[in-house]
């Protein structure tokens, strides 16, 4: 933790000095802030990682929707995707200093969770550009982390947006929490399995059916990736649509 705050606050004014590089370069240098976090979790904590199914990313936009249990996996999507990717987060992110000045030189998707139904808004307008220009999206259904062997309630905003523009979704398993708990400050070793389903096309779908169709596979994955945290539930079927009426992740 010492290292990455030390590491934080070095690499945000590497970045500000990357700014008036195209995007691209800013990109790769910001994101070796990324690798030298999950290194040192795999050096120093023993936090190692194994990738399932990444014969499932295609060669085209994609919306990622993503079990989200620990901050490990925003750190570490950001280079182990083939493609630029692009964050859903509440703009009050971009306040923090050293991380948000960091983040705010990246093409992410800032939003004002307190104009409710016009964030989704937002979300489509910005959207539509980040994936036009060749970018992949990823949101968290549930809307924040989860603890190890809960089923939090899936979002549609994901799915919406993926509806609203017509592209694939890819859906995500991983046990990240098991070895980078949710708000503790000990980290455990072991490794930790992330895995890609196939893709899901929105073509015929509502934004329900397809948030459905996501849960399902999510949560059945985490069974298989995470039997004895889940070994006394079994799978809760999605059912109706969210209540948050921008559909949004937190």
């Amino acid at each position: 933790m010492v290292l990455m705050a030390v590491a934080t606050i070095i690499w945000s004014f590497a970045c500000l000095l990357s700014a008036p590089f195209p995007y691209a370069q800013r990109y790769w240098w910001t994101s070796r802030w990324n690798v030298f976090v999950i290194w040192t979790a795999k050096v120093i904590c023993g936090i190692r990682y194994e990738i399932r199914g990444r014969e499932n990313l295609p060669d085209a936009p994609v919306i990622l929707l993503s079990k989200h249990q620990s901050a490990w996996e925003t750190i570490f999507y950001v280079i182990n995707m083939p493609r630029p990717l692009v964050f859903v987060f509440k703009k009050e992110l971009t306040y923090i200093p050293f991380f948000g000045w960091g983040i705010a030189l990246l093409r992410m998707i800032p939003i004002d969770r307190s104009k409710g139904r016009d964030a989704f808004s937002q979300v489509l307008e910005h959207g539509r550009r980040r994936l036009r220009d060749g970018q992949w999206i990823v949101m968290f259904p549930e809307g924040t982390r989860t603890r190890v062997g809960s089923q939090g309630k899936y979002k549609a905003g994901g799915s919406r947006l993926a509806v609203e523009t017509n592209t694939l979704v890819v859906p995500v398993a991983m046990n990240s929490g098991e070895h980078w708990p949710k708000g503790t400050f000990v980290k455990r070793p072991g490794k930790i399995i992330v895995s890609i389903g196939k893709p899901i096309s929105p073509e015929g779908l509502t934004p329900q059916e397809l948030n459905e169709r996501v849960e399902n596979w999510i949560e059945s994955e985490m069974r298989v990736i995470s039997p004895d945290a889940y070994k006394n539930s079994a799978p809760r079927q999605a059912a109706g649509a969210s209540a948050d009426p921008a559909g949004l992740s937190k």
